[in-house]
């Protein structure tokens, strides 16, 4: 069953680069994510994450901001209006 609002899809692939400890980088980011009300799977090459467009959006803000104090990296980010429920009314 689908809420009301909009709901979005995202799947995020965060890469350290030049990371002095690459798996505590990635759990970091982990640790946010799940500090969300969000619908998430982590994966072995990426997590997806499923709610609010607007919690998706805060939610990449603060990996981005958090991370980049922290080490270099990159984020491959896919997001779809398609979220697989048919709303009923």
């Amino acid at each position: 069953m689908c809420p009301m609002e909009k709901i979005a899809s995202c799947e995020i692939a965060y890469i350290p680069i030049m990371s002095e400890n690459y798996i505590d980088d990635v759990n970091k980011v982990l640790n946010i994510i799940k500090s969300y009300e969000l619908e998430y799977n982590i994966g072995i090459l990426s997590t997806t994450i499923r709610g609010n467009k607007n919690e998706i959006f805060s939610l990449i803000k603060e990996i981005y901001d958090t991370m980049d104090e922290m080490t270099s990296f990159t984020i491959d980010i896919k997001i779809s209006n398609i979220c697989g429920c048919k709303i009923h009314g």
